[in-house]
């Protein structure tokens, strides 16, 4: 998806020239899964000559809050402190991202 929401339409093999060497995929593994991407609703396909190109459908923004409350509710039982704190423990946590948090927090509270 983040190779489409950066740039868009692209059919199956410009998807894997992006991401098949880096993470050792082959163009079937991408075709199924842009296939499965399609059937949930997240990408469009438009005939192109013998090929498709793959567009998202939905916005990056909505995907990453739609996933990011799944997380919290499947791992943290849909609390964010926990996950915060678990964050802060392993430290996952920059001092800019302790910086940026607190400043959303400081926003949220008005």
């Amino acid at each position: 998806m983040e190779v489409l929401w950066s740039e868009s339409p692209l059919s199956a093999a410009d998807v894997c020239d992006v991401v098949c060497k880096e993470r050792g995929w082959s163009i079937p593994t991408v075709k199924t899964l842009l296939s499965r991407l399609v059937t949930k609703g997240a990408l469009d396909t438009t005939p192109d000559g013998r090929r498709y190109l793959y567009t998202p459908k939905i916005e990056r923004s909505a995907y990453v809050g739609t996933e990011s409350k799944r997380l919290v509710e499947r791992l943290f039982g849909g609390r964010a402190a926990p996950l915060f704190a678990h964050l802060a423990e392993s430290e996952a946590l920059s001092a800019d991202d302790i910086a940026e948090i607190e400043r959303l927090l400081q926003e949220m509270k008005k």
